[in-house]
């Protein structure tokens, strides 16, 4: 079983072997209003949704099964778990040990990077669980699970739910490089094989998922601002087929490009972000096509030094193998324009996570549970705690 609860998706899966039994997702929508998430109010909501999604789970493959009450001293052991999460803790004593023990060998559960009270709560509910039923907990760098998910390919249906899918894990060539973007990560990775991992490029300031929602709000774009802006640009694109729009003429386009040429690896968008913030203030109000125009100039810069530094990494490192991961990977501009690099580069292989699969999810922490239990990588579950700035090396 896969746990995930980094920042604001619940989620939960469960796989064996290369079948998906079940695979849920649920986005805390709540934040919306605030324009970002909040640390406590997502652990908030992790502690609420994470006992109705487990039932979930259990009925969709089948494993919901009543039984006798737990042992007393095991529930004594996982009140001093949940003690700090009391309205979870309600929910697993009323439902939990009244189940029979279902046929998960292991728990994977996210230990992080991400927002330390979010992740607690999907820690300290694996551990419960491995309380209650005596099996181990393999934590998961969140990373490494979006490096996962570039990696899987799905064969047969096309429904993720959908258990006659089969899961399969396509091996890259090492070495390889990973290109990791989200809202809270810019990376570049060298991977010398499974589980071995060195940083080679990081932002040195706002991540670009982080840029995009910033540069959105700028806008006056609802949150989350990333598919705003991508709905925005890729319109623009359609609809003028290369030619400028009507509002290009009162307004100078050409945004930098960040770190372009800096002779590293090394990413960042806090300027580019604040080059959109004077270019905006410049202007007596937008319209609607300062905006999508805004949008579009601003995703191509952003795509550009993504494309750029990569393409570096990938001559550095004489790599052949790129896979990306990482919610900002489903933008549709960066997937095209990586697909384009792929396609003229003859010996360059691209695993780029499935559009579905690209934001959190528990269907990847459970695979990369399930790659790193079979090749004996698990690291000690006895002191797993939740890492906020946890790398993957």
């Amino acid at each position: 079983m896969g746990i995930e609860t980094s920042c604001d998706e619940t989620a939960l899966a469960l796989i064996d072997g290369e079948k998906i039994l079940a695979n849920i997702t649920l986005t805390q929508t709540v934040h919306k209003k605030y324009g970002g998430v909040f640390p406590m109010l997502a652990k908030r909501e992790h502690a609420k949704n994470l006992l109705p999604i487990f039932k979930n789970i259990l009925e969709t493959a089948n494993f919901l099964n009543l039984k006798q009450k737990a042992r007393s001293e095991k529930l004594e052991d996982v009140k001093k778990i949940l003690e700090r999460e009391p309205d979870l803790l309600e929910q697993f004593l009323a439902f939990v040990p009244t189940i029979e023990k279902p046929p998960i060998n292991a728990i994977a559960v996210t230990e992080g990077p991400g927002l330390e009270p979010a992740l607690w709560v999907g820690i300290n509910f694996a551990k419960a669980l491995a309380t209650i039923w005596n099996i181990p907990i393999i934590p998961i760098n969140h990373m490494e699970g979006h490096v996962v998910s570039a990696l899987l390919h799905l064969k047969g249906s096309k429904q993720i739910l959908n258990s006659e899918t089969q899961i399969i894990i396509r091996p890259p060539v090492f070495p390889a490089i990973a290109l990791l973007i989200s809202g809270g990560h810019t990376e570049l990775v060298l991977m010398k094989n499974w589980f071995d991992y060195e940083i080679v490029g990081v932002t040195k300031d706002d991540a670009i998922g982080e840029a995009f929602d910033k540069v959105a709000r700028i806008l006056g774009l609802p949150y989350p601002g990333g598919p705003e802006i991508s709905r925005l640009a890729e319109k623009t694109r359609k609809e003028s087929k290369g030619l400028a729009l009507k509002s290009e003429g009162r307004l100078n386009l050409k945004l930098p490009r960040p770190m372009l040429n800096s002779g590293d690896l090394n990413f960042s968008f806090s300027g580019l972000k604040t080059a959109v913030l004077y270019l905006v203030k410049k202007l007596e109000g937008l319209n609607e096509d300062d905006k999508r125009n805004i949008a579009r100039e601003f995703e191509d810069a952003a795509t550009e030094v993504l494309v750029t530094k990569t393409k570096k990494a990938l001559n550095q490192f004489g790599v052949k193998t790129l896979i990306i991961g990482g919610g900002v990977s489903a933008n549709k501009n960066i997937r095209r324009t990586f697909e384009e690099l792929s396609t003229k580069k003859n010996d360059l292989k691209l695993f780029i996570s499935n559009p579905e699969l690209a934001t959190d999810n528990a269907l990847m922490i459970a695979l990369a549970g399930q790659l790193r239990l079979k090749a004996n990588k698990t690291k000690t579950s006895e002191k797993i705690t939740a890492q906020g700035n946890l790398k993957i090396v």
